[in-house]
This record gives structure tokens, C-alpha cells and sequence, in this order.
């Protein structure tokens, strides 16, 4: 952005519109030269009051925020935004554009529906499914837990309770909150299972009451979900395996890690679940692999989950550098370990594991030369023997786990 454009307003504005903004916001508005905002929240500025030119967002709007921007350089102007521009708002897309920032915040749709429900506002998890995945609400739903749901539009309700619905959640609670704060206020309330409404009004936050249905596979906050919550043809790290490998990962928040070999993708999904933040690129040769990838990503509430389709090493190249790299298969392709341990920085992990004779010969020589931890994994299960209960092992894995030191090569 040109520098000739010294500083943005960014003007929180709520269903209250110009009669609930405070004298500091409405002075910024009124001496605007230009005035950036949807349709909606510009039509509730007096034209009288604010005479600057008007502009609506164009779609989409992320890659048009820098130009949009230089097209008025030296003007001065202000963005208006829903509620708080810095929660899930326009001011993080400003500043990632290089605007610098003057910031005038109404009170959120969130402080509002907290305050209307009789939350307390730091206990309560927020999901926004503003230009995300519905599948992105999955991760966070645990029984008797209480969320609020920044909505897309009128149609994010109905969505919402045909997901949870179908996926063990219909009983469910689902209160939405329209036009919080203005004269239109209201409020819907229902369940999942029996919601009546195929629309609302466009500006709603939805609360969520979790329940969970009696018969509905319960799935935990940490690494190791049962085996039987992922579609796979027998490529799947098994649950125990699983919860040691992310344990050796160490995810993180913020961190990016590449699964190499994915399977079924269960490693990347569940360093993604460990925290919002997480990224994951999972690698996998074989197109059929990588689609199942993909569809659990979704039932599993990480649909952001990067899949990229090819053979290691070569689809590596060009890769966002990782914090930690899990290698799962096709240890022994042709320069895979020395690409994986190139990519890594200082500081990177990178776990791997094996069933094979040669595999494990491989990772014993990376050992000796880089260090780490080398250990075996056995698990064995009780089944029927007859009459009686006996231990069916499964095949022991071999795993190597190591962070890159600052001298490594």
C-alpha cells in the first residue's frame, strides 16, 4: 500500500447503526472522504451526517483490500465493520495489507449474545463460519460444552442443524440471535433434531448447547480416536500408535506439519485438532487415498487440511517449511529422509515410523548418525481363545523421533 495513506479508520458499527455509535466513531465517519463498507452497514450511515464517496466491497474481497486501498491514497478513509473490527473482523485483513490502523470498536456480536444468554464472555468457545467450511464446527463439539457460531447468513441455521443432526448431535440446543443490539432483536429456539426454520435473518449468531445422542461415538480432545471414526482400506496408523507418534510430534499452536505417506490422513487431522491454529499438508501418492483423505478431514472437523497428491520426494518441493514432519510410508524411496531432514529448520521434529526389517535398518543408521530417541511400539489386544481370553499382538513399530539441532546437516 502507498505510504501516502497514512492511517485507516476502521469504524465498528451493530444493528443499532448510526444512533449507537458513540461521538468519537460518528466524528470519523462524518469527516471521511471515503467511506468502505458491505452494502448493509453503509446504508445505516445518514447521508446527510456522511457525505463521503461510498464503496462497496467487491468479491472477493481479500486480494482487493491492497489496490482498493492505493486506488485513494491521500484521502482520508474509513472502513466500517461489524461490531468489533479486530475480532473475526476487516482489521486483520487491513493490517495484513500493510494499512496502519486507527481502530474505533463497537461492542461484538459475541459480547452481545453472552450478555443476552447470561454467559460468562472468557468461558465461552467461539467458531466463525463467515467464508469457512461447515465441517470446521465438528472439532469443536463435545457434550455439554457451549459455543457461538459467528453465522454466514440466514441459511447457516438450517445448515448447522442438518450437521449436527446427521453426525450424533441432535439434541442439540440452538438458540439464534437475530439483529443483536438493534430494534429487530430476536430470538429462535429449538433442537437440532426438530429445527423449523430454513431461514433467518441474514445477521444472526447462533449458541449452541451440546448434546450428544446416546448412541453417537464420543470423541476426545486429545490424540488416539478410535480407529473406527476413520475410512480407510487398512492404511491407517492404529489408535495407540497414533497417540504416541502426535506425543513425539508436539504440536503446537501455529505449527505446520507435513504427513508424508498419509494413508488415511489421521495423523495430520489429529495434529490439526490438537489446536485451531495448526496446519497440516498431508502427502499421498495414490489419488483414491488422497480423496478418502479429504472426506475425513471434513467428518473430523479439520476441512482447512492441505492434501497434496504425488509421490515423495518429489511432490515435496516447493512446500511451506514445516515445524515437524511425520514420515508413515515409503521410508525407503530414493532420497525421502535426506529431503524431509533439508526441509526441516533448526528446532524441527521429525518422527517416523515402521513395520519393515529394511526400514527399520534405515532409520537404526539415521540414529547413529543424528541421535534422537529409537523405540519400539507393541500392542497387543485381548480376544476370544475358545472358552476363554487370550492377547492377539499386533505388529510391533518401529519409531524414530529427532529435532533438527542448529549444526545439523
Amino acid at each position: 500500500m502507498n505510504a501516502a495513506i497514512s492511517v485507516v479508520s476502521v469504524v465498528g458499527i451493530g444493528a443499532d447503526g448510526w444512533d449507537g455509535l458513540p461521538e468519537s466513531s460518528r466524528r470519523v465517519l462524518r469527516t471521511a472522504e471515503v467511506l468502505i463498507g458491505a452494502p448493509r452497514q453503509l446504508g445505516l450511515l445518514p447521508a446527510t451526517d456522511c457525505p463521503g464517496e461510498r464503496i462497496t466491497w467487491p468479491s472477493p474481497l481479500r486480494p482487493a483490500v491492497p489496490g482498493l486501498l492505493a486506488a485513494h491514497e491521500g484521502r482520508t478513509v474509513a472502513v466500517l465493520a461489524s461490531g468489533d473490527p479486530s475480532f473475526h473482523g476487516i482489521a486483520r485483513t487491513l493490517a495484513e495489507a500493510g494499512a496502519a490502523l486507527d481502530v474505533h470498536p463497537h461492542p461484538s456480536s459475541v459480547s452481545y449474545a453472552c450478555a443476552r444468554l447470561g454467559w460468562p464472555l472468557e468461558a465461552t468457545e467461539t467458531v466463525s463460519l463467515v467464508a469457512r467450511p461447515l465441517a470446521a464446527l465438528s472439532a469443536a463439539l463435545h457434550d455439554g460444552r457451549r459455543l457461538l457460531v459467528l453465522s454466514e447468513g440466514a441459511d447457516t441455521a438450517a445448515r448447522v442443524a442438518d450437521l449436527l443432526r446427521t453426525t450424533g448431535w441432535g439434541g442439540t440446543r440452538i438458540r439464534v440471535l437475530e439483529q443483536l443490539g438493534g430494534p429487530a432483536e430476536r430470538l429462535l429456539d429449538g433442537t437440532a433434531a426438530d429445527w423449523p426454520h430454513e431461514r433467518t435473518d441474514a445477521l444472526n449468531v447462533l449458541a449452541l448447547d451440546c448434546v450428544r445422542d446416546p448412541d453417537a461415538l464420543r470423541l476426545g480432545a486429545v490424540p488416539g480416536l478410535p480407529d473406527e471414526v476413520y475410512e480407510h482400506d487398512g492404511q491407517l496408523t492404529k489408535r495407540y500408535v497414533r497417540a504416541a507418534t502426535l506425543a513425539a510430534l508436539a504440536p503446537a499452536p501455529g505449527e505446520l506439519l507435513w504427513d508424508v505417506g498419509g494413508g488415511s490422513g489421521s495423523i495430520g487431522i489429529e495434529w490439526m485438532r490438537s489446536h485451531r491454529s495448526c496446519r497440516a499438508i498431508v502427502v499421498e501418492k495414490s489419488p483414491e487415498r488422497a480423496a478418502r483423505i479429504a472426506r475425513n478431514a471434513d467428518a473430523l472437523g479439520t476441512p482447512a487440511l492441505k492434501v497434496v497428491t504425488g509421490p515423495a520426494p518429489a511432490v515435496l518441493a516447493g512446500l511451506e517449511t514445516p515445524s515437524a514432519i511425520f514420515i508413515g510410508g515409503g521410508l525407503t524411496a530414493p532420497g525421502l529422509l535426506d529431503t524431509c531432514w533439508d526441509a526441516l529448520p533448526p528446532g524441527g521434529r521429525l518422527v517416523a515410523n515402521t513395520v519393515t526389517l529394511e526400514s527399520e535398518a534405515l532409520l537404526a543408521r539415521w540414529y547413529g548418525r543424528h541421535g534422537g530417541e529409537l523405540i519400539r511400539l507393541a500392542v497387543a489386544t485381548a480376544v476370544p481363545v475358545g472358552g476363554f481370553t487370550g492377547w492377539r499382538q499386533a505388529m510391533p513399530v518401529t519409531q524414530w523421533s529427532v529435532t533438527k539441532g542448529c549444526t545439523d546437516s
